[in-house]
């Protein structure tokens, strides 16, 4: 834990008591702050009593006497399904002048006020922000240091050991929980690429852009992707920055070219510094990508530059992967089983079909997000056959419609035996199964890791099943 010491002595309002809100409830009163908690849930309320913590009903408090109203990154703070909306604990914080932050703002002050020089990289954007926040802690550990993951992946950021000057923390941060930070500063800020997402919530791609942005601008060194339009525009007005692409060469920084990572070391010159070439847990352009800016993160975070570049480029052939992204679950006669259960959007499931050439047994659908899958036409040609499940079912099949054979399956259940079967009567070397959904998840399942676990049973029960090990 990381007691908040900072805040000692004041009285702090905190709303949303599920796992960051518990933590940071927790970490504010180890530091000697009283903290007056609320949520909707009355079972939250009762499991943080229990916890010895103090509850309440914020509208019937004394505002006069609260420094801060901490938040939880799922309250909606300015936007609620594409509209201006303000959440109540937000009109009764701006009516008495009181502050709205997040946890990663009160880490941000914890870390200034005990060790301003302990090692910070806070990792974002659209996608692949946990991905590269888990390859860079994988990296640093392999290098012999101590990473403290979390943030949006994993562990509540305030659960984690406190900032010290030898201690890394590798932070996910989505753009919820930057818009509760306005004090951000890590050491290293990373930007991966800014796609349309969480329109819902931030009103319009300029505020979402923005929000990703001020990551960076706090940040001592930043390291920014030049692949879309509005990072580019981003990299462009940042100072102490290295690009980074895997689309070309870059004019100071990295770059990724089909399997490998380059410096430039001068103008038109680049050196190899990484190979990924046959790391599963790292195919695809999507994944060079984040392989690419987690080197340039560890290489700027392990400070002096190059000393420890080998450990990286080592560090990048043992990363195990996570759970749910483009994970190798096992095979069945020539054909191999993929769960990409995390793509809940078509730029997610773009990446999950672009790595692999053909013969692609796709299993798709559930709940599905603004403008379906019909951006995902060019890659269509990829796939043997589609097997539609959930409420998006007669969507996706009007837009698949003469262009993929597909089939109506329902539940995952069915889709799973049905694409085994087809995939098993296929002559392609080795045909791929994958549960890469385009969709959120919560038509049938309440998370998209509940979804991807039931495929991975499902695949396991298959007669003759291979389960496959995890890199070390």
């Amino acid at each position: 834990m990381t007691p908040v010491t900072h805040a000692k002595g004041q009285t702090v309002a905190l709303f949303g008591l599920g796992g960051s809100g518990l933590a940071t409830a927790r970490a504010l009163k180890a530091g000697g702050a009283r903290v007056i908690a609320c949520d909707d849930s009355a079972s939250q309320m009762d499991k943080a009593a229990a916890e010895g913590l103090e509850t309440g009903d914020l509208r019937s408090i004394d505002w006069r006497g609260v420094s801060s109203l901490v938040l939880s990154p799922g309250v909606p703070l300015t936007h609620k399904d594409g509209k201006p909306f303000t959440h109540w604990t937000v009109r009764l914080a701006r009516d008495n002048g009181v502050e709205i932050i997040g946890d990663i703002e009160l880490f941000c002050r914890e870390r200034r006020a005990i060790a301003p020089d302990a090692p910070f990289i806070a990792i974002t954007g659209t996608n692949g922000k946990s991905t590269t926040t888990a390859l860079i802690a994988h990296i640093l550990r392999k290098a012999g240091r101590d990473a403290q993951m979390g943030g949006n992946i994993g562990a509540a950021i305030l659960s984690l050991a406190p900032p010290a000057h030898d201690r890394f923390h590798v932070i996910e941060c989505s753009s919820f929980q930057i818009d509760l930070a306005p004090t951000i500063d890590p050491t290293v800020g990373v930007l991966l690429n800014i796609t349309p997402d969480h329109l819902d919530r931030h009103g319009t791609m300029e505020n979402y852009a923005a929000i990703k942005e001020r990551l960076l601008l706090g940040a001592k060194e930043c390291i920014v992707s030049i692949d879309d339009g509005r990072s580019l525009a981003i990299a462009d007005r940042i100072a102490n920055v290295d690009l980074i692409s895997t689309r070309g060469s870059v004019r100071t920084g990295f770059f990724g070219s089909q399997t490998a990572v380059y410096f430039v070391t001068r103008v038109n010159e680049a050196a190899k510094v990484a190979d990924i070439a046959g790391v599963r847990s790292l195919r695809g352009e999507h994944n060079l990508q984040n392989a690419t800016a987690a080197f340039a993160a560890a290489a700027a975070a392990l400070a002096p530059r190059a000393i420890d570049w080998p450990v990286i480029a080592s560090a990048l052939r043992t990363f195990p992967g996570l759970p749910h992204r483009l994970e190798q679950i096992g095979s069945l006669g020539d054909a191999i089983f993929v769960n990409d259960s995390k793509a809940t959007n078509a730029d997610s499931t773009e990446k999950a079909l672009l790595s692999f050439p053909s013969d692609i047994f796709w299993i798709l659908g559930g709940k599905a997000k603004e403008g379906g899958i019909s951006s995902l036409r060019s890659c269509f040609p990829r796939v043997a056959k589609a097997f539609l499940i959930g409420a998006a079912t007669e969507e996706f099949a009007a837009a698949l419609d003469g262009s993929v054979p597909y089939e109506r399956c329902g539940t995952l259940d069915v889709a799973v035996a049905h694409a085994a079967r087809d995939a098993a009567q296929s002559r392609a070397e080795q045909p791929v199964v994958l549960l890469s959904p385009a969709c959120a998840s919560y038509d049938q399942y309440p998370n998209f890791e509940k979804r991807g676990d039931h495929f991975r049973a499902l695949a396991a029960a298959l007669p003759g099943f291979t389960p496959v090990s995890r890199a070390a």
